[in-house]
Order: structure tokens, then C-alpha cells, then sequence
């Protein structure tokens, strides 16, 4: 087969990822976003929202399983999570993988994300969207928890960066609303971006969410191609410290669950709270 030479850019302000790929498999218009499926010589398939990486074929499991077990495996009894965005399914695909997990509800404000992930990349979501203990809402993430009397034990968000029709779920009232859907006990993650490129999301979130929950730690991981190497997400609870759980109750329920991961490990959980004194100085 005749090796293609075409290139696509993810460009930020001041710096531009350049990726060889073999083809553009699709593009699409939604209604709030601009969508891209490549096929990448690297990475395999890639989806870029509005131009930049949102996940791909190859490292997409350092993420999902990031965003997951970390929350999960520090709740005593995970049975109702919310996931706001997350329209691939990579995230829905982890939680239900949780024997706990009774309901699993996902907000996604875009259904062609949906569409387009199932039928472009369906081993992200594994028929996930199929399972009986989805519930999935097609709704602004925003509204969508502002208004519900669910509560939840879990509340992830998987939104793309601060941005578009993302904007709204980094906000004081949103924070605020979700703090009101969570049970007793419950815990919220959230991705706050590249700790090289994006600091002032993490010094935004921290800022916000320390007037609001008792804890808040940020924990790290790296995602080849999300710009800028490191990638954080915050941790928050009233009740769960994630810098002190047991890493021998973790080990156990991990097992329990006969979790199979690629990057996850009770020792990475550990570990990723133990963050650089750089990203400290940052946000406190």
C-alpha cells in the first residue's frame, strides 16, 4: 500500500502538535462542535474535537482507566455514578466494569459524539451504551445537574478543556450543583488539563473547589497525546482523603473486581497523588 505523507495540526497558542496520517476517515458539523476522525500512523485512530486530541485507538486506556478507578476504588460502595460528557464511552466502558455499579447515567450535550464514536470507534465503548445499568441523557451537562433530584456516589467529568459548549462545567455553580447531587460520602473528579500548558485550570479549579469540599488533590498521569505530557485531574470529597486510603483496600477490591487494566494498578492510584513541587506552587 502507497504510504500517504499527509500531516493534521493540533495548534494552541503558542505551540503545534503535527501528526502523520494516512487518511481523514470523516468529517462532521454538529450542531456545537466540529468533528474529525484520522487514521494516524502512530496512534490509529484519533477523534479531534474542534481540532484538538480527544482521544485515540492507542492510548485511550491510560485515561478511561484514570478517570475511573480512581474514584471508584476509593469509595467504600460505588452504586450510582454520573458521568457528564464523556460521549466516546471509554469512561461508561470502565465504570460498568465495577460489580457495584448499579445505575450508570452519562450527559452528553452532543449525540453525533455518540453516533459518531459507536460506529468509528466502538471498542472504546465496548457496547457499553447497551448495557441495562446505562442511562444515557442527551442533555447540557450544566442544566442537566442543576436541575436533577438524583444523587449520586460518583460524579465524573469528562469534558473537553474550557471552551465552547464545555465553558460552563468549570464554574463556581456548577461545582456548587454538583456538590448538591452527590450522596454522603460521594466523590467528584474532574480532568483539569495539561499541568505544562494549561496551569491556570488547575489554579482556577483548586480555586474554587477548596471553598466548597473538604478535600481537593490533584492526581497525575501521563497521555502521550494530550499537549503538554502530564495530564491532572482533581480529586474532591467531604468525607475520602485520597492521599491517605489504604493501598491494601484498594489491592483487595481491585482484585475483588478481577480488574484487568493496561496502566491502572492500585500502586499507580497510590502514587499519582504524590504530585511534583511544581504543581503545588502553581495552585496553592
Amino acid at each position: 500500500m502507497k504510504e500517504h505523507n499527509e500531516w493534521v495540526s493540533e495548534k494552541w497558542q503558542n505551540l503545534e502538535v503535527r501528526y502523520r496520517v494516512r487518511k481523514i476517515l470523516q468529517e462532521l458539523k454538529t450542531d456545537f462542535q466540529h468533528m474529525m476522525l484520522l487514521d494516524s500512523y502512530e496512534y490509529g485512530k484519533m477523534l479531534l474535537l474542534d481540532g484538538i486530541v480527544q482521544t485515540t485507538e492507542k492510548d485511550e486506556f491510560i485515561y478511561h482507566e484514570m478517570m475511573t478507578h480512581v474514584p471508584l476504588l476509593s469509595h467504600p460502595n460505588p452504586q450510582k455514578v454520573l458521568i457528564i460528557g464523556g460521549g466516546d464511552g471509554g469512561v461508561l466502558r470502565e465504570v460498568l466494569r465495577h460489580d457495584s455499579v448499579k445505575k450508570a447515567a452519562i450527559v452528553e450535550i452532543d449525540p453525533e459524539v455518540i453516533s459518531f464514536c459507536n460506529e468509528h470507534l466502538p471498542l472504546i465503548s465496548n457496547g457499553a451504551f447497551d448495557d441495562g445499568r446505562t442511562d444515557l441523557i442527551i442533555a447540557d451537562g450544566a442544566d442537566h445537574i442543576r436541575k436533577t433530584d438524583e444523587r449520586y456516589d460518583i460524579i465524573i467529568v469528562d469534558s473537553s478543556d474550557p471552551a465552547g459548549p464545555a465553558q460552563i462545567l468549570f464554574s463556581e455553580q456548577f461545582y456548587r450543583d454538583i456538590y448538591n447531587a452527590l450522596r454522603p460520602g460521594g466523590i467528584m473528579v474532574r480532568q483539569t488539563g495539561s499541568t505544562q500548558i494549561q496551569a491556570e485550570e488547575q489554579r482556577q479549579a483548586y480555586g474554587l473547589l477548596k471553598d466548597i469540599f473538604q478535600y481537593n488533590s490533584f492526581y497525575l498521569y501521563p497521555v502521550p497525546t494530550y499537549v503538554g505530557g502530564f495530564f491532572s485531574t482533581i480529586f474532591c470529597s467531604d468525607t475520602i482523603d485520597p492521599k491517605t486510603i489504604d493501598i491494601k483496600n484498594i489491592t483487595e477490591r481491585f482484585n475483588l473486581n478481577k480488574l484487568r487494566t493496561k496502566y491502572y494498578s492500585p500502586e499507580i492510584h497510590s502514587g499519582a497523588f504524590h504530585i511534583p513541587p511544581f504543581l503545588e506552587e502553581n495552585y496553592l
